[in-house]
């Protein structure tokens, strides 16, 4: 099937989606209300820290705002766009409801990612942009349509790269019986990663963060180029960890079908 066709069915998926949103207006706010105050106690952690220093690993407060806006902004476009659909392939890979997907006239994979948008979240896209505008208005730098744009580039490879790691993470329950502890791993690395910018990494952590589970570089990179403190190197390194991991999950996806048991068979 062409991508053309696909995609026209990813925007039935959504019209579909958006009317039982409409439908059910409690649990459409109820993203909304979760999302929002995680986001705020966020903010007003950052607040108490920075009303007793004026800056953490030279991040000022108006860039640590930067980096909580970006970060709560690909959050919020993940959790709107894919992050529902991605949640949910462990269970339907044990539970052989996988078949139905497989069996469909559209990538399984694609099906399963965008199947669940879930509109609750757009609200704190809007907000996480106003603390970046207010961010930005702090900051002595200037603003040019070609800051804006490069940070607009990177925010999505960076939402691609975070989409990347949720169907890796996922893909081994093909493989495994039970996934749920790479899961509370998942949580764990992401909350960290929330909190601090990922120019503080060192040493193995730095590996780690920036290369294996590149979580670190994904509210960093994006926050680095606005402020104009990312090298042109770091703008490469970011922009190719997130086409090596794009390949590896088709490629993985792949062979993780290949492994799989229908409940048919």
């Amino acid at each position: 099937m062409t991508l053309k066709r696909q995609l026209k069915i990813i925007y039935m998926l959504l019209k579909m989606k958006l009317s039982k949103n409409m439908a059910f207006r409690f649990s459409f706010f109820g993203v909304f209300f979760v999302d929002g105050s995680l986001f705020l106690i966020q903010l007003l952690m950052f607040s108490a820290i920075y009303s007793q220093t004026e800056t953490i690993g030279g991040w000022g407060k108006s860039q640590m705002l930067l980096f909580i806006g970006t970060f709560s902004l690909i959050n919020a476009l993940n959790m709107a766009i894919y992050f529902f659909g991605v949640l949910s392939i462990p269970w339907k890979i044990k539970s052989g409801e996988l078949d139905l997907y497989i069996t469909k006239p559209i990538n399984p994979l694609l099906h399963l990612s965008f199947e669940s948008i879930d509109l609750g979240s757009v609200p704190l896209v809007f907000a996480s942009i106003g603390i970046i505008i207010y961010a930005v208005s702090g900051m002595d730098i200037p603003l040019t349509l070609l800051t804006v744009i490069g940070y607009t580039f990177l925010v999505l490879v960076m939402l691609l790269l975070y989409y990347d790691m949720m169907v890796i993470l996922r893909t081994l329950s093909f493989f495994f019986i039970q996934a749920s502890s790479i899961e509370r791993l998942e949580g764990e690395v992401i909350t960290l990663c929330m909190k601090i910018p990922g120019t503080l990494f060192k040493g193995a952590f730095k590996l780690i963060f920036y290369l294996i589970l590149p979580y670190g570089i994904m509210a960093t990179v994006p926050s680095e180029f606005f402020a104009g403190t990312l090298s042109p190197l770091g703008f490469v390194y970011s922009v190719g960890i997130a086409g090596f991991f794009t390949v590896f999950t088709i490629v993985f996806w792949k062979i993780g079908l290949r492994n799989y048991k229908s409940t048919s068979s």
